[in-house]
């Protein structure tokens, strides 16, 4: 059962359960408590953290507001990734638009 805490996003921290589904750090005690979510406890520069089973963290979501709930928290995610991915690329478009400007100007000159 050990292996599903290191297959790739199977698991995320506490604060990335709060900011993708909506849950304060005290429904998430709270369900820790009551054993429906496992956890891993970590620390970073000296700060604690709690890796959960993604999952688990979704079965809570619905519980807590029902299938659609869960469905409308994933397609925000999805959305906010996709939105800054496309800021991304835009920036980085941009940067090439400059260079290649400033290649014609070279070659022209």
């Amino acid at each position: 059962m050990d292996s599903i805490w290191r297959q790739k996003g199977a698991t995320l921290s506490d604060k990335s359960a709060r900011q993708e589904f909506g849950l304060t750090q005290d429904e998430i005690f709270a369900a820790m408590r009551a054993g429906k979510l496992q956890f891993r406890e970590s620390n970073m520069h000296g700060n604690p953290w709690f890796r959960l089973l993604r999952h688990e963290v979704e079965a809570l979501v619905t519980e807590k507001g029902g299938q659609d709930h869960l469905h409308k928290k994933k397609l925000q995610k999805e959305l906010a990734d996709i939105d800054k991915e496309a800021r991304k690329i835009k920036s980085r478009l941009r940067a090439i638009e400059r260079r290649r400007a400033e290649l014609i100007e070279e070659l022209d000159g």
